[in-house]
């Protein structure tokens, strides 16, 4: 923690100040009788819940234990956040890293609701004037960590006199199923804290959750009678994109260059990936750090704040980095290695777009990487189980149809949007935003590739396939003999990335058929008829392939903003850039980028006018709005 970041959490743990102080009374006369929407509107100002908030917020306030399923940038800290101010007591939430817990609390601090954490973060000082607080009754959340929920310190804290626990609220609760992309052990001791407060209400959420999940997390907390509450797992501004790794650094380069300056997390397989990329990157003039367990505390800290203040642009990652940060202006994720499950897949593109604007997710997707995720089979304790995760992977990276509604019917959800089927309108990925395909005659190029199947025994999978067809001598190729065979070069004419796309393609028409396990491709009946009796095969291919969809995500935020003054943002940014560096926050805290283009729009001349302006509540307002409405008035 540097020294500006901790002499003002100091000050502020040990001597609230007089704004906070009234700001504190102001939240002590909320009750249970006081309606949720004024909380919304005062305090954090929104004008309206988002799917399924209220109804999770009123079961809390009920008394009634619940599991929401709400997808990344849904709103879930609400739900536990404005109860928490409603009910007369202490919400205690259970979440998994240090940075999550903190960037919490300073949001929370910036509209002026009383909240802390207990970590190794803190020093001893810091850590007993927070205790003291809790104790006093001033706070309303306590963040905690599931290990440091399990110590006897927090436990005999939350067992003292005044201190009345009134809910216990547990962040990423698919942490603690086994079934689940992210089990993490000390989360199975959260029930046996939960037992020491039959009377407070149990509220779980997690953004990704199966069926078999979701019931281990209510066996798990002992949840009694939960309400089982699941929003839509669509994200609308999400732009989903795959395309076949080929060159991936230089395919980085180019969405880039499509992307300047916008806010965006690279995420790969290994260390030594980051690592390499970061280099290659910051040598091609992008403002790059990279993350990983590899690097120190410090420099992971440092690298990390770096991004979450916009000093850098891009982030390069390993899955070590992503469930503590609540940036909401990430404007774009990228794979450049395969998640191994739809389940982290789903959480790190969720990373993207969290303010509701228009995002990008880009996997690159190479059946290379599939035998390096299942090199580390042998690690887990059930391979098989992981094999089924990755095999929905790949299902959802090799689908010809809507990526969107591959993706949702995978938590169970039907995606009926017309857009999907009829290819009308602002698309919602690349298969959508090319268009239907028009069948083209492949029997040529289909016959080489079924026949190459066929002579290599069918023992191998679509990447070796290729390989042979291009002629490419590598010492597997040679120790195998097949540089021999008469389909050994015999496919020159098309590029690798045609050649996948054909596989594809001959795979959806029911020609040849992939094994589960090891992704071996052989050649069905109905293929070995149509080869052998020299049928036409008329396929939905295009190997030129284009992307329709090309617009740059900032031109289509200036799209959806009528009325969106450009100079009176540039000000304002400026100044918010100032304002965050002066209170060592980042500058989302500050307000985001939705609530700057509803200010730019809505050129706000008061007080009352600017708390019309989705994000603005009271506190806000009356610290921030001097300063905007003097920028306003300067240029209005």
């Amino acid at each position: 923690m540097n020294e500006v970041r901790y002499n003002w959490l100091m000050s502020t743990m040990k001597d609230l100040s007089v704004q906070q102080s009234l700001i504190f009374n102001t939240y002590s006369d909320y009750s249970s009788s006081s309606e949720p929407e004024q909380v919304l509107k005062n305090v954090f100002g929104y004008d309206t819940f988002r799917p399924l908030q209220k109804e999770i917020i009123q079961n809390v306030l009920d008394g009634r234990d619940t599991l929401a399923i709400l997808p990344t940038g849904g709103g879930k800290s609400l739900c536990y956040e404005i109860p928490a101010l409603l009910l007369n007591g202490l919400t205690v939430v259970v979440s998994p890293l240090i940075a999550l817990m903190q960037d919490q609390v300073t949001q929370l601090e910036a509209v002026g609701v009383p909240a802390v954490f207990l970590n190794s973060s803190l020093d001893w000082d810091a850590y007993r004037a927070a205790c003291d607080r809790i104790c006093c009754g001033e706070i309303r959340l306590l963040y905690v960590s599931p290990e440091g929920l399990n110590t006897d310190r927090i436990r005999n804290l939350l067992h003292s006199q005044n201190v009345c626990v009134k809910c216990i609220t547990i962040d990423e609760a698919h942490c603690i199923s086994e079934w689940g992309h992210d089990f993490r052990p000390d989360y199975m001791e959260i029930a046996s804290f939960r037992e020491q407060f039959p009377h407070a209400v149990c509220l779980a959420l997690t953004a990704t959750a199966t069926k078999s999940v979701r019931n281990d997390i209510i066996a798990q907390l002992h949840l009694e009678n939960p309400a089982v509450l699941i929003a839509s797992f669509n994200r609308p501004n999400l732009f989903l994109e795959v395309k076949v790794k080929n060159h991936p650094s230089e395919q980085v380069v180019e969405f880039l260059n499509e992307h300047k300056s916008e806010s965006g997390i690279i995420y790969c397989f290994s260390r030594k990936q980051v690592d390499e990329l970061t280099e290659f990157l910051k040598a091609k003039g992008f403002n790059a750090e990279n993350y990983h367990a590899g690097l120190s505390d410090a420099v992971r800290t440092e690298h990390q704040r770096n991004f979450i203040t916009d000093k850098a642009d891009i982030m390069v990652a390993t899955v070590a980095f992503g469930m503590g940060i609540n940036k909401p202006d990430v404007r774009f994720v990228i794979h450049y290695d395969m998640p191994k499950s739809v389940e982290q897949y789903y959480q790190e593109i969720g990373r993207a777009g969290r303010d509701g604007l228009p995002s990008h997710a880009l996997l690159l997707y190479s059946l290379g990487d599939l035998h390096k995720i299942r090199f580390f089979f042998t690690e887990k304790d059930s391979p098989e189980m992981a094999e089924r995760l990755l095999q929905g992977m790949i299902h959802y990276a090799e689908s010809r149809t809507c990526r969107r509604k591959s993706l949702l019917a995978y938590f169970g959800e039907v995606y009926d949007s017309p857009l999907a089927d009829n290819y009308s309108g602002d698309s919602c990925c690349d298969v959508c935003a090319r268009g239907p395909l028009p069948l083209t005659d492949v029997t040529i190029p289909a016959q080489k590739f079924m026949s190459c199947i066929l002579r290599t025994k069918e023992r191998f999978g679509p990447a070796y396939i290729i390989d042979v067809l291009l002629g490419v001598k590598s010492m597997r190729m040679i120790e195998n003999g097949h540089e021999q065979l008469s389909t050994f070069g015999i496919g020159k004419e098309l590029s690798k990335q045609n050649w996948f796309e054909l596989c594809s393609a001959l795979t959806d028409a029911g020609y040849i058929e992939k094994t589960d396990k090891y992704g071996v491709l052989y050649v069905t009946e109905y293929g070995r008829k149509v080869l052998f009796e020299r049928l036409e095969i008329r396929l939905p291919v295009e190997f030129t392939r284009q992307l329709a969809f090309k617009k740059n995500i900032a031109e289509r935020i200036d799209s959806l903003s009528s009325g969106y003054d450009k100079e009176l943002a540039m000000q304002i940014k400026f100044w918010r850039r100032k304002k965050a560096d002066e209170e060592d926050v980042a500058p989302y805290v500050i307000f985001g980028d939705r609530t700057l283009i509803e200010i730019t729009k809505a050129k706000p001349h008061s007080i009352e006018e600017l708390m019309k302006c989705y994000g603005i509540g009271q506190s806000k307002a009356q610290k921030y709005g001097p300063s905007i409405i003097q920028i306003v008035d300067s240029l209005t």
